[in-house]
């Protein structure tokens, strides 16, 4: 499937030239419908929408967290599904914080075969193979050694949707653990293998994770119906886990 991680790195970069050359002010704007993941769609939801649509409806259908199922144009393709987050944190960008990206999730009769998560400030592309084989890439497809980042001292971990547990900010303090909440799940939990850890609570959706967990999926993971939480050290995952567990989550 080297095609369809060809084809995303394609429609990636098509996302981010738009958004650095060609922006205009209606596309902060909001569409007037609610989307498929229950948020109001920003115009430029869609159009990155219309992007990942053009570049990959047919290598399956899509199920869109703006516009929700779009079938495939190749009928060979039918069993295969294509989750797709076209702009995560969507509230970041609109705001002029640079913290947003893009994830993409191919799936063959329910079994993940690819993940692919972008970016979209510095061209980072994140991707896990249908051989479990994981790669960075940059906007031309080249590909980056990232290792030494990875085996970087990290100081923080990150802790998306912070702001509606001030209980478990409170617990996370008390035990010196240190976190930024910068809002844009996909791109956090895809990029957890840099952090000391990376907690999602609320409400967890397909498209939030569905790529993102795949390609962190070499590092210790707990989920639950409230609450997500990835780690890359074993006794930082522990301690973690036993903190959520005491807060029922």
């Amino acid at each position: 499937m080297k095609a369809f991680i060809r084809e995303c790195i394609k429609a990636n970069k098509e996302i981010y030239d738009y958004i650095n050359q060609h922006l205009k002010p209606e596309d902060f704007d909001y569409e007037g419908n609610r989307g498929e993941g229950g948020d109001r769609s920003l115009n430029i939801d869609l159009y990155a929408e219309s992007i990942f649509v053009k570049y990959l409806s047919s290598f399956g259908n899509i199920y869109s967290e703006e516009s929700g199922f779009i079938a495939t144009t190749n009928k060979n393709q039918i069993n295969y599904t294509i989750v797709i987050d076209p702009l995560d944190g969507s509230d970041n960008f609109v705001s002029s914080l640079p913290y947003y990206g893009t994830s993409v999730a191919l799936e063959f009769e329910n079994e993940m075969q690819i993940g692919v998560v972008c970016n979209l400030i510095n061209g980072r592309i994140y991707t896990r193979n249908e051989q479990n084989l994981l790669q960075t890439y940059d906007l031309d497809a080249n590909i980056i050694n990232d290792k030494i980042l990875e085996s970087g001292k990290a100081k923080i971990g990150l802790f998306e949707r912070s702001y509606a547990y001030p209980q478990l900010c409170l617990d996370l303090s008390s035990q010196k653990f240190k976190y930024r909440s910068p809002g844009a799940v996909a791109l956090s939990l895809a990029c957890a293998k840099y952090y000391n850890f990376v907690l999602f609570a609320g409400n967890i959706r397909e498209f939030d994770i569905k790529a993102s967990l795949y390609i962190c999926s070499d590092l210790y993971i707990y989920k639950s119906s409230k609450i997500l939480l990835v780690a890359k050290n074993k006794d930082i995952f522990t301690q973690l886990k036993n903190l959520l567990n005491n807060n029922r989550l």
